[in-house]
């Protein structure tokens, strides 16, 4: 223990060496200190290259990461393991119970609170995940919509059960064209969110997010994107990884879950991949191959739409994800990247 807290100050005084603290190094033409963004789709290894950096940079990893908010909730959301988390902490980790909710706009101000805090030690923020509403919310300020209203909420709920989910996507593209285009017939949480704001408001949550919004975000942004150079690859990890899930008890924990909370299918919690699939299971209308399969099958989509937002991101570096030296390639990169700024 004594010989292990010896070698983890080496680390922080050499840390120090190299990167001394922000405030001595910002020079009046550099107005904001670096943030560094590490994005990429589930199982691109993001958590394995912020440990990494975290050994060798003055970091402190914020999560970005929608499921893993939630308490009690580990196997499905792929939350870092305890000896992980001892060794790089993580900020906004089981910050919720299952049957509450965690909204965008909380993670902005929740986020930039702790960002201030750790550039405040002398410290880089280090925001990684793959939820990319996150870091949209983050760098662009959120757009002036109405907060979430339960009973006009409860009242589409109705007329899903009643037209399903493809039956109110055509409801929304007969009153929101643009939004209806961009969405999935399946995608029930947004396809929830554009009809809401339209039954609120009167009008399309596409013209209210043209109005201009107000951004802050007093930070130098170093965006990073980890990318897979053959799909084909990462959909194999993907597979492996939600094998895992299910060997480590992901339905057990569900059952739990279950039992100590008055958890509904509805709930942003249990729209998170995994749990939706293990909830269907629980009921019976599927069986456990189907579990498997439409488990991997809604993780590839993620990892899909995670891939196409990456895309239109401006201003990212990217690295190859099945790289066997990722973490020194990131490593190298932001210490050159770190060191030019100063």
């Amino acid at each position: 223990m004594r010989r292990e807290r010896g070698k983890q100050k080496e680390r922080q005084l050499r840390q120090k060496k190299a990167f001394p603290p922000l405030s001595s190094r910002l020079t009046p033409r550099q107005k904001y200190p670096p943030a560094i963004l590490l994005m990429g789709p589930t199982a691109s290894g993001k958590t394995g290259v912020a440990v990494e950096l975290v050994r060798e940079l003055p970091c402190e990893i914020i999560s970005v990461d929608s499921a893993q908010v939630y308490r009690h909730m580990d196997i499905g959301t792929g939350k870092p393991d305890a000896e992980t988390l001892k060794a790089a902490p993580h900020h906004l980790i089981d910050v919720i119970e299952p049957d509450e909710n965690f909204s965008a706009a909380r993670f902005r101000d929740d986020a930039l609170a702790l960002m201030r805090e750790i550039t405040e030690r002398g410290n880089i923020p280090l925001l990684v995940g793959g939820t990319m509403l996150y870091f949209k919310t983050l760098l662009e300020g959120l757009s002036e919509l109405p907060e979430a209203d339960p009973a006009i909420r409860m009242v589409i709920d109705t007329m899903a059960d009643e037209a399903g989910w493809p039956g109110l996507h055509k409801e929304l593209k007969r009153v929101d064209p643009i939004t209806a285009a961009r969405l999935e017939p399946t995608d029930s949480q947004r396809i929830q969110r554009a009809l809401e704001v339209f039954y609120i408001t009167n009008r399309a949550m596409s013209d209210l997010l043209k109005k201009p919004k107000y951004v802050y975000f007093p930070y130098a942004p170093v965006k990073l994107a980890l990318v897979p150079s053959e799909r084909a690859e990462l959909h194999d990890r993907i597979a492996t990884r939600f094998e895992a899930m299910l060997e480590l008890g992901l339905i057990g924990e569900l059952r739990k879950l279950r039992e100590d909370y008055a958890l509904e299918l509805s709930m942003p919690s249990m729209r998170c991949v995994g749990y939706r699939q293990a909830w269907q299971y629980l009921d019976g209308a599927i069986g456990l191959a189907a579990l498997r399969e439409q488990g991997i099958a809604a993780t590839r989509q993620l990892a899909k739409r995670q891939l196409t937002w990456l895309r239109s991101t401006k201003e990212v570096t990217e690295f190859d994800c099945l790289a066997e030296d990722l973490g020194d390639q990131v490593v190298r990169y932001l210490k050159q990247e770190l060191t030019f700024r100063q």
